[in-house]
């Protein structure tokens, strides 16, 4: 008969050291088969990531040989339990996500905080964005969280920006964010169905990490990505549903010059396909060159037209 699970077991109430708890917790993931993206993308990562936010550590190296009483070695492997238990994102259970050196409040009704677009406003991808000056007003168009609008407003800071979503509950957690950043003032929270809401208005720079996940993934994705808002994640039957709402209305709303910015996923062989005249620009990024397409106004119009 096999033995239980370690994870089942009544978690031991002894003394131990960080670097023990974190290789426990590596081990038990790794065993309970977890899966990670949310931030992490190793068992190793998570349960070091899991360790030091549990025990309010600093996040960076770890203090491999720091000791830990019983009752702190426990929470923080009753941490490691409703991980594999629940399949919850870390994400949900520490209510923090992380974008470069930035930290963001998160929890179920948002998105986790992620995107390929972080690294164009982080300068961690290269690309070149407009002068300031030139960018007067930004919209970040499916905002969740507010991450992406909260890296616009760092990057640009005397650029008004608004951010947009349809779900009401993630405006709540932007929010947040935005409360933690003192920047309820500089970013405008809209509810609208992508440009449904927005009248005339005109922008420099649109952004969007829109939904883009095929149908048929939406139906095996692992039960961690199920934890989040489904509206969030499902972007029709090849996933550019959203692509295709962004692409036939945001000239409307952009400026002479204005760029566009729009997360797809790793998506560009379908989106050529699907927009085979369009000058897309791919900038590359961690996750290749395949994940975020930049079009111009007069460029978006031109693939239009012909």
């Amino acid at each position: 008969m096999p033995s239980p699970k370690p994870w089942l077991k009544p978690a031991p109430v002894t003394p131990t050291t960080v670097g023990q708890l974190a290789r426990q917790g590596q081990r038990w993931f790794e065993d309970a088969g977890i899966c990670f993206g949310h931030g992490t993308t190793n068992a190793r990562d998570e349960a070091i990531y899991l360790t030091l936010f549990s025990l309010g550590l600093p996040l960076g190296v770890l203090p491999e040989k720091k000791q830990v009483n019983g009752l702190d070695a426990a929470r923080v492997r009753q941490v490691f339990i409703r991980r594999i238990k629940l399949r919850l994102p870390a994400a949900y259970l520490t209510e923090e996500a992380w974008l470069g050196p930035f930290s963001f409040y998160a929890d179920s009704r948002a998105l986790i905080p992620r995107s390929y677009i972080a690294e164009l406003l982080l300068g961690s991808a290269p690309f070149e964005w407009p002068s300031t000056p030139k960018i007067r007003r930004a919209l970040d168009l499916c905002t969740g969280s507010a991450c992406l609008a909260i890296l616009l407003a760092k990057r640009f800071k005397s650029t008004a920006i608004d951010a947009t979503d349809i779900s009401k509950e993630a405006l709540e957690v932007a929010r947040i964010n935005l409360t933690r950043y003192r920047l309820g003032k500089k970013i405008q929270l809209k509810v609208s169905d992508y440009f449904s809401q927005l009248d005339t208005a005109c922008y420099d720079v649109i952004i969007s990490n829109p939904p883009y996940v095929r149908q048929r993934v939406m139906h095996s994705l692992p039960e961690e990505y199920r934890q989040e808002p489904e509206i969030a994640l499902a972007g029709g039957k090849d996933g550019l549903d959203a692509v295709r709402i962004i692409l036939n209305n945001a000239a409307t709303h952009l400026s002479p010059g204005g760029l566009l910015v729009v997360e797809c996923g790793h998506a560009r062989s379908r989106v050529e396909r699907a927009w085979p005249r369009m000058a897309f620009f791919w900038p590359l990024t961690s996750g290749g060159d395949d994940c975020v397409f930049v079009l111009t106004r007069e460029g978006l119009l031109a693939g239009l037209a012909r």
